[in-house]
């Protein structure tokens, strides 16, 4: 398939069929207006040259008082030809009124060739004829000369307007040149022209073919401020926001992935953590069933164990209902003295963490206050602090601070106790995550409390994070500082 023409192949074609049409329609014109121009010239000389001599001829039959007889007019032909000779220049021969050559100057080679002057001129009108020879232009003038209305004789002129034709020449000539040369300045600027158009939308060209191709890491420099300059600049525009668009339709299929994949990995969970205490349930209910009372030991044992997984799988379905009303429910929130409420969980804490042997230092500051949910905010003071309280080491201090910085309140729960791994630190907000920490199973946790601390912090436009080194591990929770109304009191 023979590939379609380029722009600039078009351009540089129609560009040059333009001018070239142009040369030569305004050559043929040109010569037309000379060769006019010439031919009046030509007339008007030779108008003057036959009035010249019939006045001349006429002057010279009434001063010799010759009649009008042709006999005459061959008398006097020879005085009459040398004479008009030196007066126009001309080289001049006379003939009779049958065509009969009666006199000729000397330097007439021709006089004897006849032509269609001298037939008209026997005619009794009066006519002319150019002959071009080499580079020389003659004309031949005849006419018939009367005298008292009786025609005597012919009168036959040749005269050089080579000078007028070679400056004619010259003419068309040097227009020739200059519009030769006006063409090849303007097919110059033209091929100029069209390469600084066309070379940018090959390039753009280039760029939209490798953008269909999927390559967005296409750039584009044209320094440039016209029309093709912002056209370049609105293409990068596109670039630029298509691969923004691209970007966050892969992290939204990423973060769609990601969600299935934990919603996959808590169904799981949910079924694992469920169909445990109930296999457990099922299991001591049917072996009591099968032996009744008569192992009175066993039936104690297995009524308590039933007892105690019934009361986990409560505890977990409680927790899933709150994780569940913590990302659905959309409930409106007050100002709330979170500094204050922080200060009151520590101290409804102390009695837990006495058990635990272990003390709560509380440093708070004053009019600390967020836009909230109160009881929310006290589970989430409380899961934390609990947390701190379970897995601390015996006999040390947790450290709870609360502190205005810029916008946002700022409170941390640090406690002393074995560290969590990197790897269980960045899933360990996930539902039913437990980290493999030694006293987890002891406690009874099922991996929940950290997930709805996390939400109810997301819920309130907060962060939190955990951080575990050194055996210090600390939660550190940022939620934004809302000023009080009127008629809050601190």
């Amino acid at each position: 398939m023979i590939p379609a023409p380029t722009i600039k192949v078009k351009f540089l074609l129609g560009l040059f069929v333009i001018f070239a049409a142009s040369f030569l329609l305004l050559n043929h014109f040109i010569v037309q207006i000379i060769e006019t121009s010439n031919e009046k010239i030509i007339t008007q000389d030779l108008i003057g040259l036959k009035k010249n001599s019939s006045v001349y001829v006429k002057q010279a039959f009434m001063i010799n008082h010759f009649g009008n007889d042709e006999i005459y007019f061959r008398q006097m032909a020879k005085d009459v030809v040398e004479e008009l000779r030196q007066v126009t220049s001309s080289e001049i021969s006379a003939y009779g009124v049958n065509g009969e050559l009666i006199y000729a100057s000397g330097n007439w080679k021709n006089s004897n060739k006849a032509g269609d002057d001298l037939d008209h001129a026997l005619n009794g009108k009066t006519s002319y004829t150019i002959n071009y020879t080499d580079s020389t232009a003659e004309a031949y003038y005849s006419y018939p000369v009367v005298i008292d209305g009786k025609k005597v004789g012919i009168l036959r002129f040749a005269k050089d307007f080579s000078l007028l034709y070679e400056q004619s020449r010259h003419i068309l000539d040097v227009i020739s040149y200059v519009t030769i040369a006006i063409f090849a300045a303007a097919f110059i600027f033209s091929y100029i022209l069209s390469r600084n158009i066309t070379l940018p939308i090959v390039k753009l060209t280039k760029a939209s073919t490798e953008v269909t191709n999927g390559n967005l890491d296409i750039r584009l420099s044209f320094r440039r401020k016209d029309e093709i300059g912002r056209l370049a600049d609105n293409f990068r525009t596109m670039i630029e926001k298509i691969k923004a668009q691209i970007g966050r339709i892969q992290k939204d299929r990423d973060r769609l992935e990601e969600l299935n994949r934990h919603r996959k990995q808590f169904f799981d969970n949910v079924t694992h953590e469920l169909k445990t205490p109930l296999t457990s349930i099922l299991g001591y209910a049917q072996m009591i069933k099968e032996n009744g009372q008569t192992d009175e030991a066993f039936f104690d044992k297995g009524m308590n164990h039933i007892v105690d997984e019934s009361k986990r799988l409560h505890d977990m379905v409680v927790k899933l209902l709150e994780l569940s009303r913590e990302t659905s429910d959309l409930e409106a929130f007050e100002p709330v003295l979170a500094g204050q409420l922080l200060q009151d969980v520590c101290e409804g804490m102390k009695f837990k963490a006495e058990r635990y042997r272990k003390t709560i230092r509380c440093e708070v500051e004053d009019g600390l206050w967020v836009d909230g949910s109160e009881p929310k905010l006290r589970q989430l003071f409380i899961n934390i602090i609990d947390n701190a309280i379970k897995y601390g080491f015996a006999h040390t201090a947790i450290s709870v601070k609360a502190k205005l910085v810029t916008d946002r309140v700022h409170m941390t729960v640090a406690n002393q106790g074995e560290d969590i791994r990197p790897e269980d630190l960045a899933k360990i907000f996930e539902p039913f995550y437990r980290a493999n920490m030694r006293k987890s199973k002891e406690m009874g946790s099922c991996g929940l409390g950290l997930s709805i601390c996390k939400a109810i912090v997301d819920d309130h436009q907060g962060n939190i994070e955990i951080r575990s080194a050194d055996q210090e591990t600390s939660v550190a929770i940022e939620l934004p500082y809302t000023k009080p109304k009127k008629g809050n009191i601190e």
